[in-house]
């Protein structure tokens, strides 16, 4: 298999140096069908990387072996590494090259709890505590592909400028690009480019909505509870409480706003006053001030809660993300390269899986060969359903991403289905899509700095007069938030 991506790269490099010569392949072209191709090459090794991370399922600020994994083949490949940035253990910059400009890549690579999944295209535990439902072990593979190929070209001295690959960890809930935000460690930089696996290829025009999330922890008094109920404070009934006041509440407020919880203790056993009770809130809404708003009313909540059932109340904010600035300039630029790279073509026994897949699904069926298509891309943005910590890097600097094809058509995010298929090449066959079209447009950044500039003014009208703040405050990383 080696052998045969290493002849289709020559034989690619020779029609593309042929094609120049001959006046019928512009730089830009020859480079960029040189670095797809390099990427193709090396997919064994890349796949490998991906599914040893999959193994792994690490939670955020868990991620130790995932992050040292991608850390080496960085490093081993040349870049300087700085580990354990932003006071996060898992995270980490590494760097190649020097001067202007400097592109960012992010990678992530946590996985989510409670979703061990085998790769099978049944509902099949694995026995672990955590599956990657969101993707992220091809997440975090891909971007590092990408890199590797910018720090090719550099080398070559075909491209000059800076490539920076930033390991973030912690994007489920842990908020890790915030610090690396808060931190100052964009600073430099001139463009970020990023992007999630998913159920079809395009380019990001779905703005995210901004969070707010904290754990609320009611303190009682415990008791028999029923030789002696009266002696007890029900730290469970104010968890309970406030979930319901917080319920009557979902009528007067914006309907875009969207709150969700999960109560994390409630109590050892029926026949003891719980005196220890805690509950996990997200509160969302398209506009960061907004959240911030509905935020303090669930928090008035917990304190009416408190105060009714004569307990006590102290909550810890654990992450806080911005909205999603989209930026078109970049967008259009990525479109090009997305389009260039192409979809995911299915062989007959991953057509077999998909159809298996599919009938286990509750909503509409799409067809197996969406994966092979490109949406069109949408110049108007639009408000999407969830959340993401690249929000906050993108009020920092120009941001660009997209989502590549690596679960079956209609898989839902979060989901059993989507841990399955990034076990398969379904999975890292998508993830290739995404290492070339990052690596395509990084390479149009540094070839042409007009892009960057154009970018650069976009990015600056939509941000406006705002000066960034975190929505998390001042806080340490919550490195023990899936505790």
């Amino acid at each position: 298999m080696k052998q045969l991506f290493v002849f289709s790269f020559l034989l690619l490099l020779a029609i593309a140096v042929t094609a120049q010569k001959k006046g019928a392949l512009s730089k830009d072209d020859v480079l960029k069908t040189q670095a797809a191709a390099d990427i193709q090459a090396n997919y064994d090794q890349y796949k490998n990387t991906a599914l040893q991370i999959w193994e792994y399922a690490e939670m955020g600020y868990k991620e130790v072996k995932s992050s040292s994994l991608l850390q080496k083949t960085l490093q081993d490949n040349g870049f300087t590494i700085e580990a354990g940035v932003a006071g996060m253990p898992t995270a980490f910059v590494a760097t190649y090259g020097s001067g202007k400009p400097v592109i960012a890549i992010l990678a992530e690579y946590d996985a989510l709890p409670g979703l061990s999944q085998t790769a099978a295209p049944e509902k099949t535990s694995a026995g672990k505590n955590a599956g990657h439902g969101c993707g992220h072990h091809l997440f975090g593979v891909a971007s590092v592909a990408a890199g590797v190929e910018i720090k090719k070209l550099l080398e070559a001295k075909k491209l000059t400028g800076t490539i920076k690959l930033f390991g973030c960890p912690a994007e489920e809930g842990g908020s890790g690009k915030v610090y690396l935000v808060r931190d100052g460690l964009f600073n430099d930089v001139d463009v970020a480019i990023h992007w999630h696996p998913g159920d079809n290829n395009s380019v990001t025009m779905l703005s995210a909505l901004a969070n707010v999330s904290a754990k609320f922890r009611f303190h009682g008094v415990s008791s028999h509870a029923s030789g002696a109920p009266e002696l007890g404070r029900s730290a469970l009934d104010a968890v309970e409480a406030m979930d319901n006041m917080v319920n009557m509440m979902r009528e007067h407020i914006p309907q875009e706003t969207r709150i969700h919880y999960v109560i994390t203790n409630g109590g050892k056993a029926p026949n003891v006053v719980p005196d220890f009770s805690e509950v996990y809130y997200y509160v969302r809404h398209p506009k960061r001030d907004q959240a911030q708003s509905i935020f303090k009313r669930v928090v008035n909540a917990a304190n009416g809660a408190a105060l009714g059932t004569d307990t006590k109340v102290d909550y810890e904010l654990i992450g806080g993300t911005h909205d999603l600035l989209i930026n078109r300039t970049l967008a259009i630029a990525m479109q090009k390269n997305l389009e260039k790279t192409g979809g995911v073509t299915y062989t007959a026994a991953e057509m077999e899986f998909g159809k298996k897949m599919q009938s286990s699904f509750t909503d509409t069926l799409q067809s197996l060969t969406a994966a092979a298509t490109i949406k069109p891309l949408k110049l108007e943005a639009i408000s999407g359903g969830g959340s993401t910590d690249v929000g906050d890097v993108s009020y920092a600097v120009p941001t660009v991403g997209l989502e590549a094809a690596t679960w079956v058509p209609g898989t839902p995010a979060h989901s059993w289905q989507a841990v399955a298929c990034g076990g398969t090449e379904i999975g890292t066959k998508g993830m290739m899509v995404a290492a070339k079209t990052m690596a395509l447009t990084a390479i149009d950044l540094y070839l042409h700095p007009e892009l960057i500039q154009q970018a650069t003014t976009e990015f600056k009208q939509a941000k406006g007069t705002y000066q960034y703040k975190a929505l998390l405050g001042d806080r340490q990383p919550a490195l023990n938030y899936r505790d």
